[in-house]
Parts: C-alpha cells; sequence; structure tokens
C-alpha cells in the first residue's frame, strides 16, 4: 500500500502578498518610491550625493546633503494610507546593516570625522489617491559598535 501523497503547502496562494508573487512589481515600487525621495528632498533644498549604494552588509538607498550634515535616508514605501505602517519596518537588524553599510562607504573615502545622521523617509502610495509622506529626520543612531562614528 502506497502513502498518499502529502501536499502541505506552506504558504496558500490566497495568503500570499501581491508584492511575493511579482517581483519585478517589488522592485518598481520601490525605484519609484526612491525617486520619488529624492525629488521630494531635491525640492526642500538637498543636495542628493547617491542613490543605492550597494554593500555585502545592505543598500544605502540615499545618501544626501542637508547643511553641514550628511544623511543616510532609508526609504520605505506601502499601498496603505499611513506611511507609519512603512516607518516602523525599519527595525534594528535593518538599523545595524544600514549603520554597517554607511560605515564602510564613508571609512573607504576617508570621511569618518563628518557630521552623520540616519532619517527614514516614508511614503505611502494608496490607490487613487496621492502619495503621503512621512519623513522622519534622526530616525536612529548607529546601534552598537558603529555609534563611535556618529
Amino acid at each position: 500500500m502506497v502513502p498518499p501523497k502529502r501536499t502541505t503547502n506552506a504558504r496558500s496562494p490566497a495568503a500570499a502578498p501581491a508584492f511575493g508573487r511579482f517581483p519585478w512589481l517589488r522592485r518598481w515600487f520601490g525605484t519609484r518610491s526612491e525617486r520619488f525621495a529624492a525629488k521630494y528632498l531635491r525640492r526642500k533644498g538637498w543636495r542628493i550625493l547617491a542613490a543605492n549604494i550597494a554593500d555585502p552588509a545592505g543598500e544605502i538607498d540615499l545618501l544626501a546633503l542637508h547643511g553641514d550634515t550628511l544623511v543616510v535616508i532609508e526609504v520605505r514605501s506601502t499601498a496603505q494610507p499611513d506611511p507609519q505602517v512603512a516607518a516602523v519596518t525599519v527595525d534594528a537588524n535593518k538599523q545595524r546593516r544600514v549603520a554597517a553599510a554607511a560605515i564602510r562607504y564613508l571609512s573607504k573615502r576617508r570621511l569618518l570625522g563628518v557630521n552623520l545622521r540616519f532619517d527614514v523617509l516614508a511614503i505611502a502610495w494608496p490607490p487613487g489617491s496621492p502619495p503621503t509622506i512621512l519623513h522622519i529626520e534622526q530616525a536612529f543612531s548607529p546601534p552598537d559598535r558603529y555609534q563611535f562614528f556618529s
């Protein structure tokens, strides 16, 4: 007697988020949000120095100059109407990865003595409505061992 095949599905199709099924849609949504964030900051008078800086530890979404301060900006976006939903996704692990990438980027360019801060810019793109922006300045300080450099 052959036992029946077990078809266990860890994630049922009904429970899967829309972005999980289409990774290209997730990339497009993220790129759109980062471009919108850069445009928003330029309108406020900020100077965007770099975008999408790749690092083995993580990625720096935007690097900007605001006055005499170098600002590392983590851009988050959501299709929900509240941008706070996206902002809270920057947890301690993400903060650690962003800080490590920023410190490594600055040390390669011998810029560890500059004023540095970490911001979070959350964008809500509800369907059929204009986007809502939540900019949290000094959202977090470098965790653990990276505090020495801030």
